[in-house]
Order: C-alpha cells, then sequence, then structure tokens
C-alpha cells in the first residue's frame, strides 16, 4: 500500500484523546509548518481522516514500534505566509532568548497552580528530572 500523502503518526504521548475526539468531531484541520531559523511558515488547510490500516501503519514503524492509528490529511488549501511577523519578533535570534535559569520549569508552573509545588528545590529537581527521564523513555 502507497502511504498517502500528508500522514501523521500518532506517536506514545500523554494518552489524552483530545485531537483524535476533535477530529471526529470536526475534521477541518490547519497545520502550521514552522522550520527554525526559517522566517517564512507554510499552512496547509485540509480534512482528517483516522485510519488504522495495518500496511499502512506498518510503514511507519519507528525504534520498533508501530504506531496503533494514524491520522491522514487530504490537502484542500495551501498558503505560504510572509515573513514579517518573525522577522519583526525576531524569533529566532539567539540574542533573544530568554534565559530559561531565570524562569520555572513546566512542572512547577504546573504544581503551582494544582497541588502545589514542593518547597524543597531538590524535590523539585527531581520532579523535572523525572518528567526529562520519561520523555527519553517514551518518545517513540
Amino acid at each position: 500500500m502507497q502511504k498517502p500523502f500528508g500522514s501523521c503518526v500518532i506517536r506514545p504521548g500523554n494518552n489524552r484523546l483530545d485531537t483524535l475526539v476533535n477530529i471526529l468531531a470536526n475534521p477541518t484541520v490547519g497545520l502550521l509548518f514552522i522550520i527554525p531559523g526559517f522566517d517564512g511558515t507554510l499552512r496547509v488547510n485540509g480534512r482528517a481522516t483516522l485510519m488504522n490500516d495495518p500496511e499502512l501503519l506498518k510503514s511507519m514503524i519507528a525504534n520498533d514500534r508501530a504506531p496503533k492509528l494514524t491520522i491522514v490529511a487530504e490537502v484542500r488549501e495551501v498558503f505560504m505566509h510572509c515573513a514579517k511577523a518573525f522577522r519583526r519578533s525576531r524569533l529566532w535570534s539567539p540574542n533573544r532568548f530568554h534565559d530559561r535559569t531565570d524562569m520555572p520549569s513546566l512542572m512547577k508552573i504546573i504544581l503551582d497552580e494544582t497541588t502545589g509545588a514542593p518547597s524543597d528545590e531538590n524535590e523539585m529537581l527531581k520532579i523535572d528530572n523525572d518528567l526529562e527521564r520519561e520523555y527519553e523513555r517514551t518518545l517513540y
């Protein structure tokens, strides 16, 4: 089976089904392609379909794992966007990057807003490191 144009592989993620439920409710999709360091963007609009065809999924194996489902987008419109917004924002300029050490981690922000982050810096560091290990373990 030939791999459809515009297919996107569903990889292990956060085990939330929001995107899939949204596609079932409204299959209209929009994708914005951004390439670091490149100011122009490409926007693709179309219609999404969820597929679980074994031959299609087999063609998408990564690290010996096949996805359970794929999203296939039928492309209906393609737009190039000019670079003005990215140039004005200087999004890709390293001298404009924020020093991440000046900001709390994502986990600390979430915990502060929900159950409360631990006050012990070592405990918070352990939580952040555990999340990073989990990302590495479940990427594919």
